[in-house]
């Protein structure tokens, strides 16, 4: 366990220096979501400049054209066959979701351990989960954007992605991997934070991503924050660092500790599960 103990030590004191620096080394394989992101919010970018982009990442392309004709976002059934139509029927926010989606789950290939390939596979399937519900919910009840809440859940575990990604420089950090998962757990919050702020997320998400306050006890939710934290409890897919921290037991009571009635979460979660079944094939999809 010493090899465990000094490059836990290593990677704290990287992290740490880049906090405090400001800056945050992104991994190569985010490169593709940053570019897109950048190109979202120049207001001088075209769309045809967007969908060429796209056009450079085929698991993207793929996926946002079947994501535009789907019925969560295509109710009309016209048929779009072309990027830069897809582009136009999702929007912006949306596009931003997918190339970070698809960026997380290239993570899992790129890792050469097994066990955080697992892990990051885990972690893509939950984060796509939580943002699927959260597009589900805040269609369902209309109080905050649904293509902004999708983006939000998507943006839930980016502090886990960024620490198991660059993990990978680190090789005997798996040889723990319950102590591993405490080293996420916290370094998660100061990462997070400094992730979105570099990655200019507007307002309302830094807000809603609170990790002090993740509920702020309305019923039913009526703030994005209430809604991504509703669907981190939905979310069937667990979040691998939460179930090594032996959390879920947690989350199963956090209803009744926060005094949310358990037949108003089911009649919601009922109510919006059919459109969460849609996004969620859309972003699964070939």
């Amino acid at each position: 366990m010493v090899e465990f103990e000094t490059q836990a030590q290593q990677y704290a004191e990287a992290i740490e220096k880049e906090l405090k620096s400001g800056r945050l080394n992104f991994p190569t394989v985010f490169d593709l979501s940053l570019r897109i992101k950048r190109l979202a919010d120049d207001p001088n970018a075209t769309l045809d400049q967007i969908a060429r982009v796209v056009q450079t990442e085929p698991v993207l392309s793929a996926k946002l054209v079947r994501l535009a004709n789907s019925a969560a976002i295509n109710p009309s059934g016209k048929s779009v066959s072309s990027v830069i139509d897809a582009v136009r029927r999702i929007g912006l926010a949306t596009l931003r979701c997918m190339a970070f989606a698809i960026s997380a789950e290239q993570l899992a290939h790129d890792l050469r351990s097994k066990t955080m390939r697992l892990t990051a596979a885990g972690l893509w399937m939950n984060s796509v989960d939580v943002a699927c519900w959260s597009f589900a919910l805040a269609k369902k009840l209309r109080v905050v954007s649904a293509d902004t809440a999708l983006f939000a859940g998507m943006m839930v575990n980016i502090g886990q992605f960024f620490l198991l990604a660059r993990a990978a420089e680190y090789p005997d950090l798996e040889a723990d991997a319950e102590r591993f998962a405490e080293f996420v757990a916290l370094w998660n919050e100061p990462v997070s934070r400094a992730l979105l702020e570099a990655m200019e997320m507007p307002g309302a998400i830094l807000d809603a991503i609170d990790y002090d306050d993740p509920y702020g006890g309305s019923w039913p939710p009526k703030q994005l924050a209430d809604i991504l934290f509703v669907a981190g409890l939905a979310a069937e897919a667990p979040n691998p660092f939460a179930a090594l921290r032996r959390q879920d037991r947690e989350n199963l009571l956090a209803c009744a500790t926060l005094g949310i009635e358990s037949k108003a979460l089911k009649e919601l979660l009922e109510a919006a599960a059919e459109e969460r079944k849609t996004m969620l094939a859309a972003l699964y999809g070939p």
